[in-house]
């Protein structure tokens, strides 16, 4: 009598799985892998953190503080994570000026999301290194100090588009004085 009870017992096990696994679950976790990726025109201002030396096995990283095209002439600061492997050009190596416009496809990812202080933070309490500015970056970004977080994009050297230099506009000269002289009455 008892293998009879585990014999039913097994068909009745069998018949619930196979009935069970032609049903979809509403509640089946959606990936996110891989992530959506939109193509941005950025202009690199520094370097917050790059890994010495570069890894011979691992991908690297540098994390840069940089701005984005919006519009036309209109540009966002953002964070921007550069992954690369050993084989590949750092981001550095590709044009480390501010007159270069890289071209990549890259992904928001807000879990990496952070000011400026906690960019430049380190293992260390109360240790803070510089930013390390690109060449002919504007003087109104010299000692940036930017409270709320930046948006924070990542990218790789295989999502690497291209770059072109793009000098930045003069700016604008002022206008001219609207008052004209007084000529003297008699």
């Amino acid at each position: 009598m008892p293998m009879k009870n585990w014999i039913t017992a097994l068909i009745f096990l069998a018949a619930i799985l196979i009935a069970g696994s032609s049903t979809k679950s509403e509640g089946q976790l959606v990936s996110h892998y891989p992530p959506k990726t939109a193509r941005m025109r950025l202009r690199l201002i520094g370097v917050a953190y790059a890994d010495r030396p570069r890894s011979s096995y691992f991908s690297s990283q540098e994390i840069f503080v940089a701005e984005t095209e919006i519009n036309h002439d209109e540009w966002r600061l953002i964070k921007l994570v550069f992954t690369f492997l050993p084989y590949q050009p750092r981001l550095t190596e590709s044009g480390f000026d501010y007159s270069v416009v890289h071209e990549v496809a890259a992904w928001r990812d807000p879990d990496c999301d952070q000011t400026l202080a906690q960019l430049t933070e380190r293992e260390l309490p109360k240790r803070h290194e510089p930013l390390v500015y690109s060449r002919n970056v504007p003087k109104e970004y010299l000692e940036l100090r930017k409270p709320s977080p930046l948006a924070c994009y990542e990218t790789s050297a295989d999502q690497y588009v291209k770059a072109t230099v793009e000098p930045i506009s003069p700016p604008p000269k002022p206008p001219e004085p609207v008052l004209k002289s007084r000529t003297e009455q008699k």
